[in-house]
């Protein structure tokens, strides 16, 4: 967190003071359980179960299900080297930890193939939701014996475009994330996927099908797609194992979405690496069963005839060839095609989530110019970052023509290859960082002083040697990787030369002393208890600040202005920051914006700056631990006044005991107030309900006799009722009637 003061006038004072900046290191959490961590990374993961088997054996052939089940295991092992990374990458994102292992060329490399990964993820998920709509659409219209026919291809693209459109506007207003309604996808999603294997096994044990051929070389269908420059190579013929990593290298997709687990640590609850260890026995399972299970059943039950139909659309296809009624397996049909639509359109966001924050913090890292994470004039977002983002994924999405096969192979390469180099990290960093771990992937050899990582190398081995075959197998992947991770690598080494250079100090903006601390308390801002606490964000919206220095006398109380520097989602699990890393140039110039307000009008402030990953909950949060009283926000541009207070108010019921009561007031550009008070409070009670309580009274104090009656008595009464009410089942009823009678109250409210 950061403070500043200005207490000294630079207008009438010869001798200038620097104000001086705290630097809180301690991130302000909410976290989250590791059933709500698993179905975050579920979302991600899970999505690749609609496209994977069927482009893997569109490559490899009939056998391309038991590669799929190969990976999904492998899979646990590449988890257990993202698993020791979080325990190891305290400090730093992707950047950072890679450049500390194998310096800073080969970090803004793996940071380049790791936008590859992130960028392709929205237009292959938003393409094959496409193609499932695409599916059902022209099952429906099959059925209704309509001659119409969507084009796949250019439905697919066409929707594909829509979903990143939506979710770009979402990001661009900063829409959080929500684990909650991760849960409840995941949870309609349990319902299919059970639905569908207890569906598979009653068609398998009804039919008798044959299980899908070995995976021997034999087996191995290799054509000039599937081996790219490999073809007519005496090397596959020579060397079978070639043809079985040719397999793995066109199953890979299955394990999309690992990185998400590296992005959700910081948020699971304590302790920390058990909860990890939870959430990734879950994924595990759940992963390995339906990705897995729809590989195999879709060889073993859609007839090669029509398979080849489907392989853009397995579990739609798989749907509509199970044994059963037309219209019941059309039916399951559209609930498939709905529970996929929400999973991938999920995908997309966490696409642009992803990339968004793996280039702030590699803009934090100052390789990529601060001017990118510039924000939004009207929501504070870092619009540019999303824009730049969203425009790869839209050229992506144009380009393929919404063909899923040709996303795929793009989307390997970043995959493996991000992949492979995080685990050379691990590996280097095992012998460069030999310390304590509180994990570590198994597999380990004494041998004299040395500690041999034998499970990390081996894994590592497998992952370089499928990115190796990848680069041969591919070639339109690894040529548009390549262009891609070089241009990417060439902004980030430019902006990174021009950062270095442009390090002094701008003419217009302040000089601050920057001084870390590990909490926030009003000793360390210089604050007295019951403060006013400003949160800011954009240097853009500065009103409600202008509306606090124009009524406050700060003789009396003290006015802490705060930004909370948001935590995005990036592969770091890290809780505990630099003081660089917090305070940047964006800081900078927002905090010169808020002394200058200050300034103008002659009031010290204290300035400060925190870490959080909810914006509410870190307000909040830093409002307890300095002691303030009043909590003073600036007008919401996504929602209401209501909807704005009601949500504060929902992340104050969220602290722990004992929660401080708080005021809250929210103020408009054009300087209107609205007023709330947070926590157990006496209601503002106007003349109509005073005049109710009172007849209410005068009727039941003589029927209740000898009894004394008293007002509160009334009110206490009425709200017990109620509570009964609510208690013995007629929540709805009265919610109806209370939605009702506030209908009828604002209809009959005159306007101000």
């Amino acid at each position: 967190m950061a403070s500043a003061t200005g207490d000294t006038q630079r207008a009438n004072s010869s001798l200038v003071t620097v104000p001086r900046v705290i630097v809180a290191t301690t991130a302000l959490l909410t976290f989250i359980s590791f059933w709500r961590a698993a179905a975050i990374v579920l979302n991600d993961l899970a999505s690749s179960a609609y496209y994977a088997g069927g482009e893997s054996e569109g490559f490899i052939g009939k056998s391309a299900p038991w590669f799929i089940l190969a990976v999904m295991v492998f899979s646990y092992c590449v988890r257990a080297i993202y698993m020791e990374s979080c325990s190891m990458f305290v400090r730093g994102g992707v950047y950072r930890t890679v450049k500390e292992a194998l310096g800073g060329t080969l970090a803004k490399v793996s940071v380049s193939a790791l936008m590859f990964d992130y960028v392709l993820t929205g237009p292959i998920s938003g393409v094959a939701a496409g193609q499932y709509l695409a599916g059902l659409i022209n099952e429906f219209l099959a059925y209704g014996h309509s001659t119409l026919v969507l084009r796949p291809g250019a439905t697919a693209a066409f929707f594909a475009v829509l979903v990143t459109l939506y979710f770009w506007w979402e990001n661009i207003k900063g829409i959080p994330e929500s684990s909650h309604k991760a849960l409840r996808i995941m949870q309609l999603t349990t319902v299919m996927v059970v639905v569908l294997i207890a569906w598979c096994l009653y068609t398998v044990f009804v039919r008798h099908p044959q299980l899908p051929p070995a995976p021997w070389p034999s087996n191995i269908r290799l054509n000039r797609n599937s081996l790219g420059w490999l073809t007519g190579s005496q090397w596959v013929k020579m060397f079978p194992l070639i043809a079985v990593f040719v397999g793995l290298g066109h199953s890979v997709l299955a394990m999309s979405g690992e990185e998400s687990l590296a992005q959700v640590y910081r948020e699971i609850e304590h302790p920390k690496m058990l909860n990890l260890k939870k959430a990734g026995l879950v994924i595990f399972v759940y992963s390995l069963l339906f990705t897995s299970l729809v590989s195999i059943f879709a060889v073993m039950i859609i007839p090669d005839a029509i398979r080849q139909y489907y392989l853009e659309n397995l579990i739609g296809g798989l749907a509509m060839s199970l044994e059963g009624p037309f219209v019941l397996r059309l039916a399951f049909h559209a609930f498939v095609v709905v529970v996929g639509t929400l999973i991938l359109a999920g995908a997309v966001n966490t696409a642009i989530v992803g990339s968004n924050g793996v280039l702030n913090r590699v803009s934090e890292d100052h390789v990529l110019s601060d001017w990118f994470r510039q924000p939004h004039r009207r929501f504070g977002t870092s619009y540019r970052i999303i824009n730049l983002i969203v425009a790869f994924q839209m050229i992506t999405i144009i380009v393929s023509r919404g063909d899923v096969t040709y996303l795929a192979d793009l989307y390997a390469f970043g995959v493996i290859w991000s992949f492979a180099m995080n685990g050379a990290s691990v590996l280097v960093l095992r012998f460069t960082q030999p310390g304590r771990r509180e994990y570590r992937v198994p597999l380990n050899l004494k041998i004299g002083n040395w500690d041999v990582p034998v499970g990390i190398a081996l894994i590592t081995l497998v992952l370089f040697s499928i990115a190796v075959v990848n680069l041969f197998t591919k070639p339109k992947a690894t040529e548009a990787g390549l262009v891609f991770s070089c241009i990417l690598f060439g902004v980030f080494s430019v902006s990174e030369k021009l950062s270095r250079r442009g390090g002094g100090e701008e003419a217009d903006v302040d000089r601050f002393n920057v001084a870390p601390q590990s909490e926030l308390t009003p000793e360390t801002v210089g604050a007295r208890p019951g403060n006013i606490l400003v949160p800011v964000s954009n240097y853009h919206a500065l009103y409600h600040l202008s509306a606090v220095l124009d009524r406050v006398h700060t003789e009396r109380r003290d006015v802490v202005v705060l930004h909370v520097r948001l935590l995005r989602r990036a592969a770091s699990g890290q809780t505990d920051f630099e003081a660089d890393q917090l305070f940047g140039s964006v800081e900078q110039y927002l905090f010169t914006k808020t002394l200058a307000l200050a300034e103008h009008r002659g009031k010290p402030i204290r300035l400060a700056v925190v870490a959080a990953n909810d914006m509410w909950d870190g307000i909040l949060r830093a409002g307890a631990n300095l002691q303030s009283s009043t909590i003073v926000l600036g007008r919401s541009s996504k929602m209401t006044v209501a909807e704005q207070a009601r949500d504060f108010g929902m992340a104050w019921e969220q602290l722990p005991d004992p929660r401080p009561p708080f005021n809250l007031e929210i103020f408009a550009a054009g300087g209107q107030r609205d007023f709330f008070l947070l926590g157990p409070h006496a209601p503002n009670l106007t003349m109509n309900e005073v005049n109710l309580v009172h007849h209410l009274w005068l009727r039941l104090s003589d029927l209740v006799r000898p009894e004394e009656l008293h007002h509160h008595d009334v009110v206490h009464f009425a709200l017990d009722e109620m509570r009964q009410a609510i208690g013995n089942g007629r929540e709805q009823d009265i919610a109806d009637r209370l939605r009702e009678h506030l209908a009828k109250n604002k209809s009959g409210k005159r306007p101000s």
